[in-house]
C-alpha cells in the first residue's frame, strides 16, 4: 500500500486541425526564398529570450535540422522584427501561434496571420511535434510558404509532424506559454487579453552548472537545515546524512531551487502525520530550471523509528518513487519504520506543526483552506 498522494500529471491532448486553423499568407507578397546567412556551427546553442507581458520564456534553436528556418528565426530576434509583436492565435493546450509583422498594430486585427510568411522552403527533418516544439506556420497547400511566423506547441501533436518544419524547441518557460494557450480567445483563436513581446533577444546557451549540493561531501550536508517559511509559522528541518545521505541531498537541493515555494500541505492526518512537498499542489508549478532537478530515488531505510518531528519520504507502491512529497510524523508510527526513508528531523517550529495538525480537513485528508510553503530557505548551522 503506497503512503502519500503523488500522481503523474496527464498531458491534455486537443486535436488541431492544421490546415484548417493556420491562418495564413492569403495577402502576402512573394519574395526570394531565405538561405542560412551563416554556418550551422554558429548556431549551435543559440538562444532566443521572449520577455512578454504575460512572462518570459527561452526557445533554442535546432540548426542541425532546419538550418535556413533557424538562421532565419535568430536574424529576426538580432533585427528586432518580434519585439511589439503579439500571440495571434491560442488553442488551449495545444499550440500558441506568434511571429506575425502585422500583430504589431493593436487596430489590425483583420490583417493577423496573414504576414510575414512565404521566405522560406520547407525543411523536412525527424524533429516531432511534441511539447515544446517549435514550428514553422506555412500557407494551407503551399509547404515551401514559412516564414517569421511560429507556433510552439504545448502538447504533442503528432498528427503535424513531417507537415511543418521543427526549427526549434522552448528549453524554459512552457508553463507560461501553456497559460497563454488558455486565455479566452474569440472563434478565429485571438486572445481576448493582447500578449506582446516586449523583445526578444539572442544569447548564447549558458554553461551548465552542477547542481546546488551535487559537490558536498556526505558528511558536510549535516551543517545546513531547510526552513520552511508558512503563514502559520517557520518549520526548521536539519538534514539526517549520516542515515540517508541521497534523501539528505536531494532535500537540500530541492530547497536551494525553489522547488518546495508554494506547495501546499496537501495531507492532515491528526496524531499520525502531515504531508507537504508534492508538485501537483505547486502554484505555480514548477518551471523547467527545478523540474531537472527532480528524480526518483531508492530507498535508504533505517532503524531510525518514525515518531514525533521525524522528517520522512513519501512514495508510491514503488520502492525507488520518492521524489519530492515528504511528511513530518506526529506520533510514533511504528508502521512506518522501514518502509520509508528517514532522513530529517524537526529542530523548531513544533507549535506551527501543531497549529497545522488542528486544522479543519476534508474526506481526502486535505485542508479546506490551503497552507502553503511560502518559502523553503536553506541555512547553514554555525
Amino acid at each position: 500500500m503506497s503512503f502519500g498522494k503523488q500522481s503523474a500529471r496527464r498531458a491534455v491532448r486537443v486535436a488541431f486541425v492544421a490546415l484548417a486553423a493556420l491562418r495564413a499568407g492569403a495577402s502576402a507578397q512573394e519574395t526570394d526564398l531565405f538561405v542560412a546567412d551563416r554556418p550551422v556551427e554558429a548556431m549551435e546553442g543559440k538562444q532566443v529570450v521572449f520577455e512578454t507581458t504575460h512572462g518570459n520564456f527561452i526557445i533554442e534553436v535546432e540548426p542541425q535540422a532546419a538550418p535556413n528556418h533557424a538562421a532565419f528565426f535568430l536574424k529576426q530576434a538580432e533585427e528586432g522584427a518580434y519585439d511589439g509583436t503579439a500571440f495571434h492565435r491560442v488553442i488551449a493546450r495545444a499550440i500558441v501561434q506568434g511571429g506575425d509583422p502585422f500583430t504589431t498594430d493593436p487596430e489590425a486585427t483583420g490583417r493577423y496571420g496573414t504576414g510575414g510568411l512565404l521566405r522560406l522552403a520547407r525543411e523536412p527533418n525527424d524533429l516531432l511535434h511534441l511539447r515544446g516544439a517549435v514550428s514553422a506556420v506555412q500557407v494551407p497547400g503551399r509547404p515551401d510558404s514559412a516564414g517569421a511566423q511560429f507556433f510552439v506547441v504545448i502538447t504533442d501533436q503528432p498528427p503535424l509532424d513531417g507537415g511543418y518544419t521543427v526549427f526549434a524547441r522552448v528549453v524554459e518557460g512552457i508553463h507560461e506559454l501553456t497559460v497563454i494557450s488558455e486565455l479566452p480567445a474569440d472563434e478565429r483563436g485571438l486572445p481576448e487579453e493582447r500578449v506582446e513581446v516586449i523583445r526578444a533577444t539572442v544569447r548564447d546557451r549558458p554553461p551548465e552548472l552542477p547542481p546546488p549540493f551535487a559537490d558536498t561531501p556526505a558528511d558536510e550536508l549535516a551543517a545546513f537545515r531547510v526552513v520552511l517559511e508558512t503563514p502559520l509559522g517557520e518549520i526548521a528541518i536539519r538534514t539526517a546524512p549520516e542515515v540517508a545521505p541521497n534523501h539528505a541531498r536531494n532535500f537540500l537541493r530541492l530547497a536551494e531551487v525553489g522547488a518546495y515555494d508554494r506547495t501546499a500541505f496537501h495531507r492532515v492526518v491528526p496524531g499520525f502525520v502531515i504531508q507537504t512537498g508534492w508538485m501537483d499542489t505547486r502554484e505555480p508549478p514548477a518551471p523547467e530550471p527545478i523540474v531537472r532537478h527532480i528524480t526518483n530515488l531508492a530507498p535508504e531505510f533505517s532503524d531510525v523509528p518514525h515518531e514525533r518531528g521525524v522528517v520522512s519520504m513519501a512514495r508510491l507502491e514503488a520502492l525507488d518513487s520518492a521524489s519530492t512529497s515528504f511528511f513530518i510524523v506526529l506520533g510514533r508510527a511504528a508502521n512506518l519504520d522501514g518502509q520509508y526513508t528517514v532522513f530529517g528531523q524537526v529542530e523548531s517550529g513544533l507549535e506551527v506543526i501543531e497549529a497545522i495538525e488542528q486544522v479543519e480537513v476534508g474526506t481526502d485528508e486535505a485542508p479546506l483552506e490551503r497552507i502553503e510553503i511560502l518559502r523553503a530557505r536553506v541555512e547553514r548551522v554555525e
